[in-house]
């Protein structure tokens, strides 16, 4: 059988970080139990930030403003189209990621990664969207004007992918955590495709963590987290790989930096659900202050987190006409909760006063996210290359 990364056995540090990671976790799926209004738009930027994050990764970058919108399927405020093109994929892979993956008897094979690969790059039909390369590939850092790694030879990709695919249908006692690591590391080196490597890679962690079944995919992604910390993630690849497909190497920093990032992660994910809370009955006492309609909390819960509220997509949350709509916002803003800027088409609103005041002091509350590798980076850097 054609070799790949090996799955390192976890030492008690990871081990416990494990235990913390799912505690979390599980918390959240509490929270997710119990019907909540703001339970929806929680989901939907955290799928925000995930597109916006795996893209960043790949030099795509958009505002998350951008982000929602392509999750709304509304039109970029700032995002040149060649970048819009790359999101709104990216964003077809994760809704299919999200959808399918929870799926009880679901399979991720060979025929299922190619088919997301199609679905990456479609609009692209020179980058050979859904097939495997043939040739050599290389990671190119431009900055430095250096090849950094060197893929398989072309020849052995369906071999190694197979072997992948196997290895993803094979019932193991790994954690899913550990699991979906090794997924990620294994597609990334092979490096498959001519294009969209990474995003495929993430993707896939994704799609293992989904089969989890603990939380919901979109709250257990580490895309978001990944676009924050790019050069760490960068490092540990290199740092594991060491500049070609060396699948004889040693993943336990490359499992380590996962544990980390997902345990960074849930502990903002808990943060979000602690703040939503606060900020939902914020908002329920400006709503009953001034005799709004409730159906408008969802557009402050919005302006609050700092994404800008447009009257189309008022209008799709609400299932509202037009001109109720309109009013609804105008309200807000003549109230000093929403503030107006641009004008027609480019009109849109943002937080006012009031509630930019709410989340300053949530923000000055916030306790810093707890580290638990406080080591780990400077140990990933020492293994460099």
């Amino acid at each position: 059988m054609t070799n790949l990364y090996s799955t390192p056995d976890p030492d008690l540090e990871d081990q416990q970080v494990i235990g913390e990671i799912h505690a979390v976790r599980a918390s959240l799926a509490d929270y997710l139990r119990a019907p909540k209004r703001w339970n929806g738009v929680l989901r939907r930027t955290s799928t925000a930030r995930a597109i916006q994050g795996s893209n960043t990764i790949e030099g795509y970058t958009i505002s998350e403003e951008d982000a929602v919108a392509a999750v709304d399927d509304e039109p970029p405020l700032s995002a040149d189209e060649a970048t819009w093109l790359e999101i709104l994929a990216y964003r077809r892979v994760l809704t299919y990621v999200l959808n399918v993956a929870t799926e009880p008897g679901f399979v991720i094979d060979d025929v299922v990664l190619r088919s997301m690969h199609f679905m990456l790059l479609d609009h692209e039909l020179s980058k050979a969207p859904g097939r495997y390369r043939t040739k050599e590939i290389f990671v190119r850092d431009d900055k430095r004007e250096v090849n950094v790694y060197a893929g398989p030879d072309g020849d052995l990709v369906p071999d190694l992918m197979q072997a992948l695919s196997a290895s993803l249908s094979t019932p193991t006692a790994d954690d899913p955590l550990v699991r979906g690591a090794m997924a990620h590391l294994n597609l990334v080196m092979i490096h498959p495709f001519r294009d969209g490597n990474g995003r495929m890679a993430r993707a896939l962690q994704t799609m293992v963590l989904a089969q989890d079944h603990v939380v919901e995919p979109t709250f257990s992604s580490i895309e978001e987290w990944l676009g924050s910390n790019t050069q760490d993630y960068y490092d540990v690849l290199a740092a594991t790989g060491q500049g070609s497909w060396n699948p004889e190497n040693d993943a336990t920093l490359w499992v380590k930096f996962n544990l980390r990032a997902h345990h960074m992660q849930a502990q903002t994910m808990r943060r979000r659900f602690d703040e939503a809370d606060i900020q939902w009955r914020r908002i329920d006492d400006l709503l009953s202050e001034h005799r709004l309609n409730e159906r408008l909390g969802a557009a402050l819960f919005d302006a609050m987190l700092g994404l800008r509220v447009t009257r189309p997509s008022y209008l799709k949350l609400t299932d509202l006409d037009e001109r109720t709509g309109t009013r609804d916002l105008v309200n807000a803003a003549n109230l000093g909760l929403l503030e107006a800027r641009g004008e027609r088409r480019g009109r849109h609103y943002v937080a006012g006063d009031t509630l930019r005041q709410i989340q300053t002091e949530l923000r000055a509350g916030r306790e810093p996210v707890s580290d638990p590798y406080p080591t780990l980076t400077g140990e990933i850097r020492r293994a460099l290359p």
